[in-house]
């Protein structure tokens, strides 16, 4: 990438020390260092991973932006022990007000929306500027630095390498050389744009607004109030703090300013056109307006090249999932890297990243867009319904099982599953409730979460059996530093969540999803889903 005349002057020499000191090399280059950057760095981590991220901003996001961490970001993070301090600096949305014309038509419990269903049955409003912090600290006490006010300039990628340049915040241009370079440089992506994968999709003509402020009005700090309208809707989210509101809603398709045009005047008016309530918001912490978007791109990864958050994806703010689908891509990402790394399975291990996320981004716009369409469809039947009929019904309709079993894992994402994959091996999982490819499901043991005992960055095999002395076998030996066993009881609680009470085999991946169930007890399908699928090399020699 540099050149140095062959002369023995000394600029000669001062330029080779130059170049030798502006040469980096790492496994892994980060682009970004929003919260999927920082996730997908703090995965990294834990798989003892060597990588450098960069930013070119100089540091974690000031404002709150996304607000809601949903159950499977909380179990992410509780691998990390980050679950409990999201929970402390966050706010626990335990009920929502639907307010129409001023008045309030209906309440929704959704405190525990989800129990039962994970240890986390509920929605955390925290905001992603302390997301990011938490993610940043763990970072930092680890030893790793994000390097900020660094700016990508340029890539290229060999079959063997990929090289960058990077802008330091001295005005220099340095190389990073690294063997796979993840893009989560958000929606204008230099990294997408570069590697020449598409963005399809389209942009809502209205035009959204956010603002975190302090409201003074009648209602009280703990609940969500939702403000239905015939054409639209505001929301107030509750934050940490008193009086604390973080406020979204749209403008009618009528208003024509441009993004960056609008003043907050202009906001406050219409939130008190369309709410009808008397109140007073004070203390503006932070406002934009912003079009939305619903595109994903053609592909999540080209070589040694991947994208992830949203320089992969990019939908409506509907059930709050930008935020906590991006930290899943880092989390399905990382593990696959690791291995690759490692040497212990093969690159073709990396292309189920592309296959497994993609999947998940289509079906993600087609939730999100049918979501903000109930919100704020302008047909005159869902203006109705909006307005008239949900208030009144949606408290007992989200009672039912039938729902609840159906609403959360949807917004939580514990209902995203691989299904699909090719790293889901279905042979033997037809008399289960749960497939392979279904993140494990959440029940106690001992009175305690069956996650507790899966917190290690490293594939699980479980035996559930009241048997004496069977699945002994289950060791995988060969497998030693790859693959732990677990051997538990096959309790009611077991019973009643996987659908079955004879003995049973469960081997996880590494993120905690089914490879395959089985009721073989025997350790060869275990030993078989590893070397055929995964690609995995015994770490011991057989014997």
């Amino acid at each position: 990438m540099f050149t140095v005349s062959g002369s023995s002057n000394s600029t000669s020499r001062f330029s080779l020390i130059r170049v030798s000191v502006m040469k980096q090399t790492t496994d892994v280059l980060i682009i970004g260092a929003g919260p999927t950057g920082l996730s997908l760095a703090c995965q990294l981590v834990r798989y003892g991973i060597d990588f450098l991220i960069i930013d070119k901003k100089e540091g974690v996001t000031p404002y709150s932006k996304a607000i809601g961490v949903h159950a499977r970001t909380l179990e992410i993070y509780e691998q990390i022990d980050l679950a409990k301090r999201a929970v402390e600096q966050g706010a626990v949305a335990g009920k929502g007000r639907l307010i129409v014309d001023g008045e309030v038509r209906g309440e929704l419990d959704f405190s525990n929306i989800g129990e039962g269903m994970s240890p986390y049955p509920f929605v955390l409003m925290l905001e992603q500027s302390k997301n990011e912090q938490l993610l940043y600290a763990y970072l930092r006490s680890h030893g790793k630095e994000v390097q900020w006010e660094t700016e990508l300039q340029d890539f290229t990628a060999t079959d063997s390498l990929v090289t960058a340049r990077v802008k330091t915040p001295d005005g220099e241009t340095h190389t990073i050389e690294a063997q796979y370079l993840a893009g989560c440089d958000g929606p204008k992506s230099l990294v997408r744009h570069t590697l020449g994968l598409g963005f399809g999709g389209s942009t809502f003509e209205r035009m959204f607004y956010v603002a975190d402020a302090q409201v003074d009005w009648r209602f009280s700090h703990d609940a969500l109030h939702i403000c239905l309208a015939k054409e639209s809707f505001a929301v107030f989210f509750p934050l940490k703090g008193e009086k604390r509101y973080r406020i979204v809603g749209t403008f009618p398709e009528e208003f024509a300013k441009d993004d960056g045009e609008v003043l907050y005047e202009e906001i406050e008016t219409r939130i008190k056109e369309l709410t009808k309530l008397e109140l007073d918001i004070h203390d503006v912490e932070w406002f934009s307006t912003y079009k939305v978007h619903t595109r994903h791109a053609s592909g999540f990864s080209a070589g040694r090249c991947f994208l992830a958050g949203d320089s992969a994806h990019i939908h409506s703010p509907a059930g709050a999932q930008g935020m906590n689908t991006g930290i899943q891509d880092g989390y399905n990402l990382a593990w696959k890297i690791a291995l690759v790394l490692r040497g212990i399975s093969g690159p073709n291990l990396l292309e189920t990243y592309n296959e497994e996320r993609l999947e998940n981004a289509r079906n993600l716009l087609r939730t999100t867009d049918r979501m903000f369409q109930l919100a704020a469809g302008d047909e005159w039947w869902i203006a109705f319904i909006r307005t008239n009929v949900f208030p009144s019904v949606a408290n007992y309709v989200l009672g039912l099982d039938m729902v609840r079993n159906f609403v959360f894992p949807l917004l939580s994402q514990i209902g995203i599953n691989y299904r699909h994959s090719s790293l889901s091996r279905h042979a033997g999982d037809e008399d289960f409730t749960v497939k392979a490819g279904d993140r494990m499901p959440y029940f106690l043991l001992d009175g305690k979460s069956v996650y507790d005992r899966l917190r290690e960055p490293r594939f699980h095999l479980l035996a559930f059996s009241n048997e004496q002395g069977e699945f002994e076998e289950a060791n995988v030996e060969k497998y030693a530093g790859l693959v732990d066993f677990h051997k538990f009881q096959l309790t009611r609680e077991v019973t009643e969540t996987l659908g079955t009470h004879r003995s049973f085999t469960i081997l996880l991946r590494p993120d905690n999803y089914i490879g395959f169930i089985t009721a073989k007890g025997s350790a060869v399908a275990a030993e078989s889903y590893l070397r055929e699928v995964v690609g995995a090399s015994p770490l011991l020699p057989a014997g």
